[in-house]
């Protein structure tokens, strides 16, 4: 039997859309050879769905479309297709099987994850019933994504002693630096404990902060991997276990994974939504470089305007850079300078503050808020989404203004640290050189006083890095990070600013998570919170 592992990119709440897609994919597939075809999980609704479950007559909606399933999918094949669907009052994330103009089954997920970016349990009931089919003389079974992630879990449990000869898993699983790597685990272990072939087809596109990566994948019953769908692109996984088994797609390289998974998180957000143009405010600095790059690749250099604002305090060299960049990568440029606007906005100020004020924060967060008016008038004027660049270790920081460089619509890097946004630009540019390498050596500034560098208000970023991976994404104490060798009086400082600056995180644009922890989904915590530990 000759199977198709479907990971398609539909979109949340485009039911009538990602029906005709799931439709034209099938087609392909039974086209192709295939009599058992799977989809993802919600693919019908789009995944995560969120509060829409709790309208009902969006559930309503989504058994409409089930109903066209039944009429138009190929005949005398069997198809797997994940969708919410309401009985008896009660919402579940399902799973329903195809077959000949019918329904032949339908499996509710058991294990419902209410961790991290996941809050299902608010939304379904659990399942609590396996479903077991036969198809070509095999035993099948059906799982929806974290069923599978516990083999000692009540969802493998619940098929043991079934001697099925094929687990199917629907999935959503989200995308995060090294998530592969565990898939591959857990997933091998589950094909293991069952002694069954496991197909796990998984959902690919950017959907808000979430990139889903697709590699769907297909387990041998002693947890081998035998082949994987490509990585951020739609595909469709063939397997015959009869035939020759052919190359599939290579696992990416640690950097180009994060590079694609950027890219596809922007480039989905931005057409997703229905913008047609994006804006960048191109300083000459490294972060509004590589948002610059990643925006370019996304959508082609058609769709990127950018706009350098310098002030007084702007060098010669970060100008010139700005324009070298732009050149080289042959977008729109345009360079609105702040200086007269800033004077008058002091002179206005001074009536108020007094003409002889010595010039402090007030005065640098001043500039950066002018650049977000002027940003955002060029937004307002041409429909131009407005990305910012504001990276991960100055989010955690605060080192960002609110209404000033924070201005925006979508936080391209908010989750890639600084010292990873260094390493993603020498990776891009060894693809083809459109950093300016001074952009990459120069030490960072912000360039809102005379001389300013990062390290006058930070701690060098190799070394802050690390404090906030442990402190964020690992959920490490002071007590932990002391112990753990990094300095105390830096350990309580980077802690203190952490948790003083959540109520500007709460304000930024939503940004695409890569890392295990990001500041969007994953972590939520008091604005009014004294704790510090």
């Amino acid at each position: 039997m000759k199977s198709a592992l479907v990971q398609m990119n539909p979109t949340v709440g485009a039911l009538e859309a990602n029906t005709n897609l799931i439709i034209s994919k099938a087609w392909e597939a039974f086209n192709a050879g295939a009599r058992l075809i799977v989809f993802p999980e919600l693919a019908l609704s789009g995944y995560p769905p969120e509060d829409l479950i709790l309208k009902d007559h969006f559930c309503t909606d989504c058994e409409t479309q089930l109903q066209r399933l039944k009429k138009e999918l190929p005949p005398e094949v069997t198809v797997g297709v994940g969708a919410p669907v309401s009985r008896d009052g009660k919402k579940y994330n399902a799973a329903l099987v195809f077959r000949n103009s019918k329904i032949i089954g339908e499996y509710h997920k058991m294990l419902l994850p209410n961790y991290g970016v996941f809050d299902e349990k608010r939304l379904f009931e659990p399942g609590t019933d396996p479903f077991v089919f036969e198809i070509d003389g095999q035993k099948a079974a059906i799982h929806i994504c974290e069923d599978s992630w516990d083999p000692e879990g009540a969802a493998v449990a619940s098929l043991a002693g079934k001697d099925i000869d094929l687990l199917i898993n629907l999935s959503a699983s989200p995308y995060y630096r090294n998530k592969l790597n565990d898939r591959i685990d857990v997933l091998a272990q589950t094909a293991q404990k069952l002694d069954t072939s496991l197909f796990y087809c998984n959902l690919v596109g950017g959907q808000d902060e979430l990139v889903f990566d697709g590699a769907s994948m297909v387990f041998a019953p002693d947890g081998t991997r035998l082949a994987c769908a490509k990585q951020f692109k739609e595909d469709i996984l063939y397997f015959d276990s009869k035939a020759p088994l052919k190359p599939t797609a290579q696992s990416l390289q640690p950097l180009e994974e994060i590079y694609e998974s950027l890219k596809l998180g922007l480039k989905d957000y931005v057409d997703k939504i229905g913008f047609k143009r994006v804006v960048v405010a191109l300083s000459g600095g490294i972060d509004s470089a590589i948002v610059l790059a990643l925006a370019v690749d996304a959508l082609g250099k058609e769709r990127v305007a950018c706009v350098t604002m310098p002030s007084q305090y702007s060098s010669s060299e970060t100008l010139g850079d700005a324009g070298k960049m732009a050149e080289l990568l042959d977008v729109e440029f345009h360079t609105v300078p702040i200086k007269e606007l800033y004077a008058r906005f002091e002179s206005e100020l001074s009536k108020v503050w007094g003409a002889d004020k010595a010039p402090g924060l007030a005065e640098e967060n001043l500039q950066a808020r002018i650049r977000g008016n002027l940003i955002m008038a060029l937004s307002n004027e041409y429909d131009w989404l407005v990305l910012t660049t504001g990276n991960k270790s100055e989010m955690a920081m605060g080192y960002c203004t609110l209404y000033g460089d924070m201005a925006g619509g979508f936080a391209v890097i908010k989750d890639v640290p600084k010292t990873l946004v260094f390493d993603l630009c020498r990776w891009r540019n060894e693809q083809g050189g459109v950093i300016p390498p001074s952009i990459i050596e120069r030490p960072p500034s912000a360039e809102l006083r005379p001389d300013q560098k990062d390290t006058d208000s930070l701690p060098p970023y190799e070394v802050l890095d690390p404090i906030l991976e442990d402190y964020v994404e690992n959920d490490m104490g002071i007590a932990g990070l002391i112990a753990k060798g990094y300095d105390e009086a830096l350990v309580r400082r980077v802690v203190h600013t952490v948790e003083l600056t959540e109520y500007k995180r709460r304000q930024s644009p939503p940004g695409i998570k890569i890392t295990p922890r990001s500041f969007d989904r994953d972590r939520r915590m008091p604005m009014v919170n004294r704790y510090r530990n």
